[in-house]
């Protein structure tokens, strides 16, 4: 199919992008890896495209007062073959490769996956899982937004009508850090029917402060929040069980309900081993 009509502009500067973005119906274009998909089935009909690509300062890496920012032109290929991001938020590093198809990361961007926030997308529960932030440019100005509070709803974020995600961060992992990843898809690079993200601080036998976000499970990445009490505890058969209790899917095309409960039992089994490993 071909995507309707609409006007293109490219962006000289972060202050041209918002102005553009009053215009009615105005888009952002970064990677376009979802975007471009939506418009060729006439799912979204944006007026004009504001194309971001050309300013300067989103695309770079950099560890900043024990924070890892990560500008949002970041390819996911660049994440991907970081060294900084494997050495500084090893969860990412874990997700990206599970993220589409090479030629998909080859363009895709980290803040185009947050800002799109497609609720089975890996990138928005690794965020929420390591405690990051968002930091977003707008008509008054520049504010930071926590994970846990910017994903509202179904493809509903903390961004208004006019602002740009400029970067992500989140918290540089210690010697302590543990990290696990894990999902299950039809096919590698489809979008996952149940994954997991989390993160912990090693405190013996049992994970410290256990975050587990899963994404596939309803319209945000949900954190399983009594699973995290249960497992601090020492106890992974409670964690699992109590997974009833957090998780609430839909059924849909990928699977019923409680396929997808089950399923999340799973991962939680497969990366409490991970958190353990040093």
């Amino acid at each position: 199919m071909k995507p309707p009509a609409f006007a293109y502009a490219k962006a000289r500067a972060l202050d041209h992008a918002i102005e553009l973005l009053g215009v009615d119906g105005a888009r952002l274009l970064a990677g376009g890896q979802s975007l471009i998909a939506t418009l060729n089935m006439r799912l979204s009909s944006p007026s004009l495209l504001v194309d971001i690509n050309g300013i300067g300062g989103l695309e770079g890496i950099a560890l900043r007062d024990g924070r890892l920012e990560i500008g949002a032109l970041v390819r996911h290929v660049q994440a991907e073959r970081s060294a900084e991001i494997a050495r500084h938020a090893p969860l990412i590093a874990r997700a990206m490769p599970h993220i589409g198809h090479a030629a998909i990361r080859n363009r895709g961007t980290l803040g185009g996956s947050i800002a799109f926030a497609d609720p089975a997308a890996e990138l928005p529960a690794c965020l929420v899982a390591l405690g990051g932030e968002v930091e977003i440019a707008g008509p008054e100005g520049r504010r930071t937004v926590a994970a846990d509070d910017f994903f509202k709803d179904l493809f509903e974020t903390a961004l208004g009508p006019r602002d740009v995600l400029t970067a992500i961060r989140v918290p540089a992992a210690t010697a302590d850090t543990r990290v696990g990843f894990a999902e299950l898809a039809r096919r590698h690079g489809d979008y996952a029917m149940v994954g997991l993200a989390a993160a912990a601080r090693a405190d013996g036998k049992a994970p410290k402060d256990p975050r587990l976000v899963y994404f596939g499970v309803g319209t945000t990445p949900v954190r399983a929040r009594k699973a995290e009490a249960a497992l601090a505890g020492g106890s992974l058969d409670q964690a699992v069980a109590a997974l009833a209790q957090d998780l609430a899917p839909q059924d849909d095309v990928q699977a019923t309900a409680a396929v997808k409960t089950h399923l999340a039992g799973v991962l939680l089994r497969r990366v409490a081993q991970q958190l353990e490993a040093a």
